[in-house]
């Protein structure tokens, strides 16, 4: 009969400690806020035409391309990675 006693005991205890800890593991998950996902920038979705400098011949994004006007007929577009680069390039281009 002890045996049965003590068995019962254990038993309440250890549903008892089981149950707490269920109820702390719950009102911890509702208190924290849900992992939010990085935020993804518009650029990052989406890709950008890379050219290349007509003088340096480096490669940059359409986006930061400066372009010199054709100064002939049938002349193409020049682009350049910057006003400096343009600037050179038309100067040496005079010279020669």
């Amino acid at each position: 009969m002890r045996f049965l006693f003590w068995l019962a005991l254990i038993g309440l205890v250890f549903f008892a400690l089981r149950s707490k800890w269920q109820a702390v593991q719950r009102k911890a998950k509702q208190a924290a806020p849900p992992p939010q996902e990085p935020a993804v920038t518009t650029r990052q979705l989406t890709s950008e035409r890379m050219l290349v400098c007509a003088h340096c011949a480096v490669y940059f994004p359409e986006s930061e391309a400066v372009r010199s006007l054709p100064g002939k007929e049938g002349e193409e577009e020049l682009v350049f990675c910057s006003s400096q680069h343009q600037q050179q390039h038309q100067q040496h281009h005079q010279q020669a």
